[in-house]
């Protein structure tokens, strides 16, 4: 009459909950993303993602020792210039407002995380798009190559310790690990956005980085209904050099995130992106969701999934909680 079982046991009391977790949070797991806007004579707040801001060079140090004091494991800097061109010049440029951003950065935090920069012309161009666009409009892959390798090298001289190559172009990783090379920045890394996938919820992002974008990216990010190609663009990534992979947005590619876990000889990362965050905020402001529970659910279920890494924009304020 009586179960034989009685897997409730395990459950009992929050230390005995702990004890066996099988899935661990840390703070050290977590990287921040953070944009800093040129020009910017105090922090602008993005509208769509509440509490997130286009920084100023020193709010943006201020965050960024934070961060870190939280125990954040790293920082991905996103820059949003004052002019672009078609060729996103304010990319390569030393006193472009993402190199100098990385210079403050290393400056200001040595070696104490890991710093890291959006390795993608997006930010940059005039027409928004991850690369430069050949004469009919369409991104030139190899064009854009050239420009990721010298793109590669600014960031390296201006202080990162690794590039994150987010553009999708075939080649990239293998072209960019050759420029570092030749340059003599063998140590500087690359975590490579392998799948990152045409999604619907990057809307946000695109308000962040004041994005020119016109048109779609679906010419080069995956579609979404696909997972083997995902598996093909790691392997491909990791044999041109990659020092870890990406799966990009989190939550609506889970599956995605644990295959590239069971495939992947090097970590995997996983973006929990804008329009995830967004989400989350407003029915949390509306009172539908309680926050901090949910916040860590989600991020519970993107390491549950395989993830090594999370970038999040809750990253400071999660590693708080965790601590």
């Amino acid at each position: 009459m009586f179960p034989e079982h009685r897997p409730r046991r395990l459950r009992t009391t929050p230390a005995m909950r702990r004890l066996v977790s099988e899935t661990t949070l840390r703070p050290r797991q977590l990287i921040l993303p953070l944009f800093v806007a040129e020009g910017a004579s105090q922090p602008r707040p993005i509208s769509s993602m509440p509490g997130v801001v286009q920084h100023t060079r020193d709010t943006l140090r201020k965050a960024a020792v934070e961060a870190v004091e939280a125990g954040v494991g790293g920082l991905m800097l996103f820059g949003v210039p004052e002019t672009r061109d078609a060729e996103g010049s304010a990319a390569t440029d030393p006193d472009g407002i993402l190199n100098v951003a990385l210079r403050d950065l290393r400056a200001e935090l040595g070696d104490s995380t890991v710093l890291m920069a959006d390795t993608c012309l997006d930010e940059f161009t005039d027409h928004g798009h991850c690369g430069v666009l050949d004469a009919s409009g369409v991104v030139d892959n190899d064009a854009t190559l050239e420009r990721y390798a010298d793109m590669a090298v600014a960031q390296a001289e201006a202080g990162a310790h690794l590039l994150g190559p987010s553009g999708m172009m075939d080649g990239q990783v293998g072209v960019i690990r050759r420029a570092l090379d030749d340059a003599g920045y063998t140590d500087t890394g690359i975590l490579a956005y392998s799948a990152k996938y045409a999604s619907a919820f990057y809307g946000p992002f695109r308000e962040a980085v004041d994005s020119q974008l016109q048109g779609d990216r679906n010419t080069y990010q995956q579609d979404p209904g696909n997972a083997r190609e995902a598996l093909r663009e790691i392997e491909l990534d990791v044999a041109e050099g990659a020092d870890a992979v990406m799966v990009k947005p989190a939550l609506a590619y889970l599956d995605v995130v644990r295959a590239a876990a069971e495939a992947s000889p090097v970590p995997v990362a996983a973006y929990n992106i804008s329009g995830e965050y967004a989400m989350v905020e407003g029915a949390a402001a509306n009172g539908w969701i309680e926050r901090e529970r949910t916040i860590l659910e989600v991020l519970t279920s993107i390491r549950r999934a395989g993830a090594d890494l999370i970038l999040t924009y809750w990253a400071a304020e999660a590693a708080a909680w965790l601590d």
